[in-house]
């Protein structure tokens, strides 16, 4: 295994605070900063080459074409699309899409009452639709599950803020015709749910999370899913409350699969895994040799090994937020903070 920082951002019109993960389209990366770009500091669309040469495709200038996109990028047949949490008319958010020569396009923007409200994740697509989350917003302004299509939005489901969830951050995943999501809170202790959800708007809570040493808690990371079983972190709970990496079957069996202790092994996973070649790979955003977080890789069984611990400073990055990416073989990543500039980098775990 070895590991290379591959760039630094500088956070002036290249852009600053990369938490989102990195998408392969059209022979190489893109990403979003949270940060940079314009004076106004409103974030970015960036290409890169795997040998470390970045390009910024489109800066937001905080009006209605969106501002501070937090999550990364989804590609359908070479169009890219994502949320920005800022922005638009009502300053509530935005879906867009953009070319990757950086031609943008704004799907939708939230009001912010009963259509939502401060999307953070990348939307997810299921026959010809974009779904995704906000944070805020719905009619107990605890969050929607919304659909966009053609220009036009629809909630599927707001959220109540009670058993049912609450507050979901990160994105859905589609399974057949079923999209599932994580709650960051509700459910009966309040500590967060796995919930799925139909095109219809039909919400079903598979899983809630009870916290304490026996069950993860908070969810921040979306799900994916492997031959049929889902899998996911909670950034709290277990058996340290640093953490968990838990699978779940689509009748809401959970089993904890892996807790972190907080020490080298890692602590507080925000991200979602990576599935390559019947491993699972993630990101922590504390512990490791220094609590700067780390690069792991965990079978499906729960046997975890280190990857990469950050060490900070100029010559790496710290605290990854985001999860991978595998593009010809090699894991790319990103850290918000970090690099020579002290503004965020962009990484490669080579196995």
């Amino acid at each position: 295994m070895k590991y290379e920082s591959v760039y630094s951002f500088e956070a002036g019109t290249d852009g600053a605070g990369p938490f989102g993960a990195l998408t392969s389209a059209s022979g190489a990366l893109y990403g979003t900063t949270y940060l940079g770009g314009s004076d106004e500091y409103d974030g970015t669309v960036y290409k890169i080459t795997t040998s470390g040469a970045e390009s910024v495709i489109y800066r937001f200038e905080g009006g209605s074409d969106g501002a501070r996109p937090f999550d990364g990028l989804l590609n359908v047949n070479g169009t890219l699309y994502g949320t920005t949490q800022e922005g638009g008319p009502s300053d509530n958010g935005t879906v867009f899409k953009i070319t990757p020569g950086g031609k943008e396009t704004v799907l939708y923007s939230f009001k912010g009452g009963s259509d939502g409200e401060y999307p953070r994740a990348s939307p997810a697509e299921l026959k010809g639709a974009l779904y995704g989350t906000t944070y805020f917003g719905g009619s107990a302004e605890d969050g929607t599950v919304f659909e966009v299509k053609s220009g036009k939005e629809r909630v599927l489901y707001s959220f109540h803020g009670g058993t049912d969830g609450a507050r979901p951050f990160a994105g859905l995943i589609g399974v057949g015709n079923t999209l599932y999501g994580t709650t960051s809170q509700g459910g009966s202790a309040n500590d967060g749910t796995v919930f799925s959800v139909s095109v219809s708007g039909h919400e079903r809570v598979v899983h809630t999370f009870s916290g304490g040493r026996s069950d993860g808690a908070t969810p921040y990371a979306a799900l994916i899913s492997v031959n049929g079983t889902l899998y996911g972190t909670t950034r709290s709970g277990g058996a340290r409350n640093d953490g968990t990496v838990f699978r779940l079957t689509a009748s809401g069996k959970e089993s904890i699969l892996y807790s972190f202790e907080g020490g080298d092994d890692g602590s507080t996973p925000d991200a979602p895994l990576l599935e390559v070649s019947g491993a699972l790979y993630g990101t922590t955003r504390l512990g490791g040799s220094k609590n700067l977080g780390t690069v792991f890789k965990m079978t499906t069984e729960g046997s975890e090994s280190v990857l990469h611990s950050f060490e900070g400073g100029l010559a790496d990055g710290f605290g990854p937020f985001a999860g991978l990416t595998v593009f010809n073989g090699v894991l790319y990543g990103t850290t918000p903070w970090g690099g020579t500039y002290k503004r965020g980098t962009v990484y490669e775990v080579t196995l």
